[in-house]
């Protein structure tokens, strides 16, 4: 029950913080919406910026745990690294679709440093699990060290390159079309991890 209410509060800021702005909504519209007294608001989140900080947390994890099930998966290593990009495209894909992404466009646009901060503890927690999944490949032979010690670093800007076009829809820009992306993306990067023979 007790995380049920707090997630409540946080999907109701969350989408009173896209609409009105962090700083144009107030605790009370936060427990008017979520039908909730004011009280039980503070009793979870001392403060707006409390429970803003806390979206973009759950949304980082969220993402790191998709990505974590991928990891201590049975695949392969290039299987794992594939289902890894796929795991991250798709969240995006996912985002856009529940119209989360003028949420995150919102947000973005309204404190981008704080959002800088709580991307780059996920990204950091992502990298430790992509290591994993290159050190892997490279044991069992798949990969090439030389390619894996530069692959973490090339799929970073990738896929933040790529999550941006998905976020502002601009994708059609550049002649791209979304629909399979993830598959021509992984194949592409995948096919330089590769160990010659």
């Amino acid at each position: 029950m007790v995380s049920k209410t707090r997630d409540k509060l946080m999907d109701v800021a969350r989408q009173l913080f896209a609409k009105k702005g962090i700083e144009n909504t107030t605790m009370a519209d936060i427990a008017t919406a979520s039908e909730r007294g004011r009280r039980t608001v503070y009793s979870y989140f001392a403060s707006k910026r409390e429970i803003y900080n806390a979206i973009l947390e759950r949304e980082s994890e969220q993402l790191v745990g998709c990505i974590r099930q991928v990891a201590d998966s049975d695949l392969s290593p290039t299987e794992k690294v594939k289902s890894f990009i796929a795991a991250r495209i798709n969240m995006v894909k996912a985002d856009d679709k529940a119209s989360m992404s003028e949420t995150i466009r919102s947000l973005f646009n309204r404190d981008l440093s704080r959002i800088e901060r709580v991307r780059k503890i996920a990204l950091e927690k992502e990298n430790d699990i992509l290591q994993s999944m290159l050190e892997q490949g490279v044991r069992s032979g798949e990969f090439d060290p030389r390619q894996a010690k530069r692959f973490a670093s090339t799929l970073v800007l990738a896929l933040q390159g790529l999550y941006y076009s998905y976020v502002n829809h601009n994708y059609d820009n550049i002649g791209l079309h979304p629909d399979g992306l993830e598959e021509k993306i992984a194949e592409f990067l995948i096919e330089g991890l590769k160990r010659k023979n």
